[in-house]
């Protein structure tokens, strides 16, 4: 969050935000967030995209189902917009203003990676957007679980019926593989890159360390 973001919210609230592709297993490492935060005397708030809200919810649904082949890339961009400027509005703003944490499976970077670089729109479309829905507002922290494409479309495949862009093929995720750790290497002060391909405990202690290691350096004591 900018300072300029950080205006119109609670001086101690922080956004986090886990990112990754199919298979990194970000919805495992939430719950592994929220635990440590929870160590630390904070109760976050837990949010998804695309979701978050009702209206998130069904858009999450037309974006994600398999039965709607053929949606163009700009479509499914401006849905993910569309999805994000009602969860900025009813979820993630009030709770940031009220002196609550934000804590998300994926948020902006997102739609870097996956239209921006997926679907080869490009970074500058995806910008622009950005700056209009989002104003300043970006995480304090994202928390970034890095796999290789092909370990994480198994993975994927494992948990059952594969929903609309897990079934893109292996090329497409290593595009959206590729543009997460760039912007990591454009906005290292935002980001820890996390090696997901270890057992869930074994990831689960590098996202605790990279906890620490960020609270040391970005938090004064007793916050």
């Amino acid at each position: 969050m900018t300072a300029d973001a950080s205006a119109t919210a609670s001086r101690d609230a922080r956004f986090l935000v886990l990112e990754g592709i199919e298979g990194s297993g970000k919805s495992t490492q939430l719950a592994t967030v929220v635990e440590t935060l929870r160590a630390m005397g904070i109760e976050p708030e837990c949010t998804r995209e695309p979701g978050g809200t009702a209206l998130g919810e069904r858009l999450r649904g037309l974006l994600l189902d398999p039965d709607l082949p053929g949606m163009c890339p700009e479509a499914e961009l401006l849905l993910m917009f569309a999805a994000r400027a009602q969860h900025l509005a009813a979820v993630i703003r009030p709770a940031l203003a009220a002196g609550h944490w934000v804590v998300s499976d994926r948020f902006t970077d997102a739609s870097f990676a996956y239209q921006g670089a997926g679907r080869g729109l490009g970074m500058e479309r995806v910008a622009r957007l950005e700056d209009w829905v989002q104003g300043d507002l970006r995480p304090d922290l994202v928390l970034l679980l890095d796999i290789d494409p092909a370990t994480g479309l198994e993975r994927a495949v494992q948990r059952g019926r594969r929903d609309r862009i897990e079934r893109e093929a292996l090329e497409f995720f290593a595009r959206v593989r590729e543009a997460y750790l760039e912007r990591a290497r454009a906005y290292p002060e935002h980001y820890r890159v996390i090696d997901g391909h270890g057992t869930p405990e074994q990831v689960a202690d590098s996202v605790r360390r990279a906890l620490d290691e960020w609270q040391t350096k970005t938090m004064p004591r007793g916050v």
